[in-house]
C-alpha cells in the first residue's frame, strides 16, 4: 500500500482557525466582558442602562443575539475543519492552527472594538473613567492576538515546505 504524499493546501486549516478565533473570542468577550465582570453589555452606552429592568431586559436581548453570532462562527469554524479534515492536501500543522485561531480572535477584537467602542459607542469595554484607556487597550490586545496569530502560522507554512 502506497501512502499519498501530503499536500501544501493550507487555506483550509488557516479559514476554520480563523472562524474559530473570531468565535472563541467573541465568547471570552460575551462570557467574561458581559456576564462574568459585567463591565458592560452590547447596549450600555446606546441609551439602555443596565441599571434598570428594561434597560437590562434589552441588553440582555442584545447579549443573546450577541452570543448566538459568536456560536454561530464556532459552528460554521468546526464544520470547515471537519472539511478541511476529509482532504488529503491540507496538512495537519498545530502552528497554523493555533496562529489562525489567535489570529482570528485578535481580529475579533480589532473589528468588533473598532465599530462598536469608536464608531458607533454602543458600548465601552469599561465604562467610566478611563473608558477610553480600556478601549485602546481592547484595540492593542487585538492587535498582539492577530499578529502573534500571523506570526505563529507563518512559522507553520516554513514546517510545511520543509
Amino acid at each position: 500500500m502506497k501512502l499519498q504524499e501530503q499536500g501544501n493546501n493550507r487555506r483550509p486549516l488557516i479559514v476554520a482557525g480563523v472562524l474559530l478565533g473570531l468565535g472563541l473570542g467573541g465568547f471570552f468577550d460575551g462570557i467574561v466582558l458581559h456576564q462574568i465582570l459585567q463591565w458592560h453589555h452590547m447596549l450600555t452606552s446606546a441609551g439602555y442602562s443596565d441599571r434598570t429592568v428594561g434597560g437590562l431586559e434589552v441588553n440582555t436581548l442584545a447579549d443573546g443575539l450577541f452570543n448566538a453570532s459568536t456560536y454561530l462562527m464556532t459552528i460554521i469554524g468546526i464544520a470547515l475543519l471537519w472539511r478541511a479534515g476529509q482532504h488529503r492536501d491540507v496538512p495537519w500543522s498545530l502552528p497554523t492552527f493555533l496562529g489562525s485561531i489567535l489570529f482570528g480572535a485578535g481580529a475579533f477584537n480589532l473589528v468588533e472594538g473598532v465599530i462598536n467602542h469608536h464608531i458607533l459607542g454602543i458600548h465601552h469595554v469599561k465604562s467610566g473613567p478611563n473608558e477610553l484607556a480600556w478601549d485602546l487597550g481592547f484595540l492593542l490586545l487585538g492587535a498582539v492576538l492577530a499578529i502573534t496569530g500571523w506570526l505563529l502560522a507563518r512559522t507553520g507554512q516554513q514546517d510545511v515546505a520543509t
